[in-house]
């Protein structure tokens, strides 16, 4: 459990960066300011997390919930101020995003055994295919 904690805080961390570092893209100043706030709370919750990663798993599947939901919010808010060409991808990014933190946080803490590792996953995979769109974006010619 407690080599779980750490590397899901480690992965947050990662993440926190990736949106950070995002913001050097084509996108609009409000997006970047909803990308930088995602960042940063992805950054500052996962400090929480790897300073006492030995929390039981209920309260790691709380905050992965609360984590999930804002950071699809602010993805939605995010697509909303984004160019036509991104605005699909992003939007889907945050429904299925917050979708799954709502889905944490509803059937909390009953689902703190299976839910975390696999909903938390499928999250980070929709931020990866969106660094990734966001890559191939601003690169076309590779």
């Amino acid at each position: 459990a407690t080599l779980l904690t750490v590397g899901l805080g480690s992965v947050a961390f990662a993440a926190g960066v990736g949106q950070v570092l995002r913001l050097g893209g084509p996108d609009s100043t409000p997006s970047k300011v909803f990308r930088a706030m995602s960042g940063l709370l992805y950054c500052a919750a996962a400090v929480w997390v790897l300073i006492d990663p030995i929390e039981s798993q209920i309260s790691l599947t709380l905050f992965a919930g609360v984590l999930l939901l804002i950071n699809g919010v602010m993805e939605l808010a995010a697509g909303a101020s984004a160019g036509q060409q991104s605005r699909s991808i992003v939007v889907v990014d945050g429904l299925i995003t917050s979708l799954l933190g709502l889905f944490l946080l509803l059937e909390w803490p009953s689902d703190s055994v299976w839910a975390l590792g696999t909903l938390f996953g499928v999250g980070l995979l929709m931020t990866a295919l969106n660094l990734f769109r966001a890559g191939a974006s601003a690169h076309p010619s590779a």
